[in-house]
């Protein structure tokens, strides 16, 4: 059994500051030493798939040298299925490394909780399957140093997680002090415009992309698209080093910018989501807002359709998420169909909090849209010499 301060020091040393996660028992002793410590950063997370894009977020903010953050994911081996999506489509694919510790509940030969009857044993070969190289967390102090050279020599080399499997007991108890968590926050304003059905009238996404395009030049801060058809439109119109378009991941892009903008609070940082995926997962709206990073825009692009894959309707025209933004403490919320409306929302002055505006538009797409010629990998690295010039400078 070793003490959180021996592992937390010793991952300090070696440039890990930023934790993310959901709680498990096993965890608590971590995740305690971290809150008690304001020199480091833990960012509580409504899922641990949404935890995996804020840690990969971090890494993407850059350490001011050119090369990824340094972050840790923190989950139970039972919400290893939440975070399935962003391991493998997300920082498999763009190369954005971080250190999974994920607890062994269910290990075989320790009783435990029916729930984890079947996770406990599969979890090696789950972390396998997604090409993440694992060992056991270290029992002792000697085995904390070598743990973590393995883990960065392998996260540096290959710029991919890197898993510690943490048996039960590992870690000693640490007690919590005074809470530091994020401060409840007045609700945001919000301004609510008429829109006017689902016809021709509605923007069209590429005319919402163009107004977007007119209000963040290459310098004015970061782009990161949802996955989709909106990406491929944003960079049709315009390709430029400080976009970013995620592939996959399907409603990570929120949790991924909001990784970003803590990481980098000097740049403003502008997620471009839509309906389908705001839905898949919600409870970005209540982290970011909660975390309240001043440079964060949310602009959530609403058809009201799942139009990269089929067209289905989503049920957004049942959801205000104005209402939900706001109430989750975002420091402005609006929902429009007018690009003026939408211009002068880029073009605010920042706020104490994050900004959300949600503009409906019409579905449909070019059909001679084209596909990024460049890949993920080639993407998220002119991304971090851009900014990291941007920093320099």
């Amino acid at each position: 059994m070793i003490e959180a301060r021996e592992f937390v020091e010793a991952a300090r040393a070696r440039g890990f500051d930023w934790y993310a996660g959901v709680p498990c028992s096993f965890l608590t002793p971590f995740i305690n030493y971290v809150l008690n410590d304001p020199t480091l950063h833990y960012v509580s997370m409504a899922n641990e798939g949404d935890a995996v894009a804020l840690i990969a977020g971090i890494a993407l903010g850059g350490d001011g040298r050119g090369r990824c953050r340094r972050g840790i994911t923190m989950m139970q081996n039972s919400g290893l299925g939440n975070a399935v999506s962003p391991l493998t489509s997300l920082t498999w694919t763009f190369r954005l490394p971080q250190l999974l510790i994920v607890t062994w509940r269910g290990q075989p030969g320790i009783a435990d909780e029916p729930q984890h009857a079947l996770m406990g044993p599969i979890t090696p070969k789950l972390l396998e399957t997604m090409q993440i190289p694992w060992e056991l967390f270290p029992v002792d102090a000697a085995g904390i140093a070598p743990a973590l050279e393995r883990a960065t020599a392998h996260m540096d080399a290959t710029g991919r997680p890197y898993a510690l499997l943490m048996q039960k007991g590992s870690v000693a108890p640490q007690a919590l002090g005074p809470a530091r968590v994020p401060a409840a926050r007045a609700p945001g304003s919000t301004a609510t415009a008429a829109v006017a059905g689902t016809g021709v009238s509605l923007p069209s996404r590429q005319e919402a992309l163009r107004t977007v395009l007119e209000h963040t030049g290459p310098e004015a801060g970061a782009v990161l698209a949802s996955t989709g058809f909106c990406g491929r439109e944003l960079y049709a119109l315009a390709d430029r080093p400080s976009h970013l378009y995620m592939v996959g991941s399907m409603g990570c892009v929120v949790p991924l910018a909001l990784g970003v903008a803590l990481a980098r609070p000097d740049l403003r940082v502008l997620a471009l989501d839509g309906d389908g995926a705001a839905l898949m997962r919600m409870g970005a709206f209540a982290t970011a807002g909660a975390y309240a990073p001043p440079n964060l825009h949310h602009l959530l692009l609403d058809n009201g359709c799942h139009d990269s894959t089929g067209g289905q309707a989503t049920v957004s025209p049942q959801v205000s998420f104005a209402g939900i933004a706001r109430a989750c403490g975002y420091a402005e919320a609006l929902e429009t169909s007018d690009l003026r409306e939408l211009a002068a929302w880029l073009q605010d002055a920042p706020l104490a909090g994050p900004r959300f505006a949600r503009l409906h538009i019409r579905a449909g797409t070019p059909s001679d849209l084209p596909r990024p010629s460049v890949t993920p990998e080639e993407v998220r690295g002119r991304f971090m010499r851009h900014f990291a010039a941007t920093r320099a400078a």
